[in-house]
């Protein structure tokens, strides 16, 4: 009788462990629009990317959300550090549709623009543009170990270096 009832319970556990679905896998979006958005808890002053175009972006399968989020954030969390800015709370907007991102992009802008009771706006809002910062695909593919999230040196970094002599 006993032997029963631990072949009963060992049979629903294995019956469980079956119907468990598999995570969903990564796929490749050909294209993806993105812009990123940067704040500090210290301070009044609010970053706001382009809106640009990614190629080649991995996303979940069954959800469509971007794979590697936190290394897109962390693209421009190291951008914003070497431009003597550390401490910012990165953020990437993303979607397929380019329409649907611009209005996120304005409710954003909006939101941070607004003017408090004295009529001024509460945060300094500043702009970076495309040709400083670029954000760069990902590679989420299983073979591949953690993605780098360094970013190229722009210009005026590789001008600066050559100058000092580095």
């Amino acid at each position: 009788m006993r032997l029963q009832k631990y072949f009963t319970i060992a049979a629903i556990v294995m019956a469980a462990m079956l119907s468990v679905k598999a995570p969903a896998k990564g796929v490749v979006t050909p294209k993806m629009y993105m812009f990123g958005f940067a704040a500090s808890f210290n301070d009044t002053i609010v970053h706001f990317t382009d809106i640009q175009t990614v190629d080649s972006v991995w996303t979940d399968s069954k959800s469509d959300f971007l794979l590697g989020r936190q290394h897109y954030s962390a693209l421009l969390k190291n951008y914003l550090t070497k431009e003597q800015m550390p401490y910012r709370t990165c953020i990437v907007f993303y979607d397929k549709n380019l329409n649907k991102l611009r209005k996120k992009y304005v409710k954003m802008r909006k939101l941070y623009s607004d003017s408090g009771k004295k009529g001024r706006n509460r945060n300094d809002i500043r702009d970076i543009a495309s040709a400083d910062f670029k954000f760069t695909t990902i590679n989420m593919s299983a073979d591949t170990e953690e993605p780098d999230t360094e970013q190229e040196p722009s210009k005026k970094e590789k001008k600066a270096k050559k100058q000092r002599g580095e």
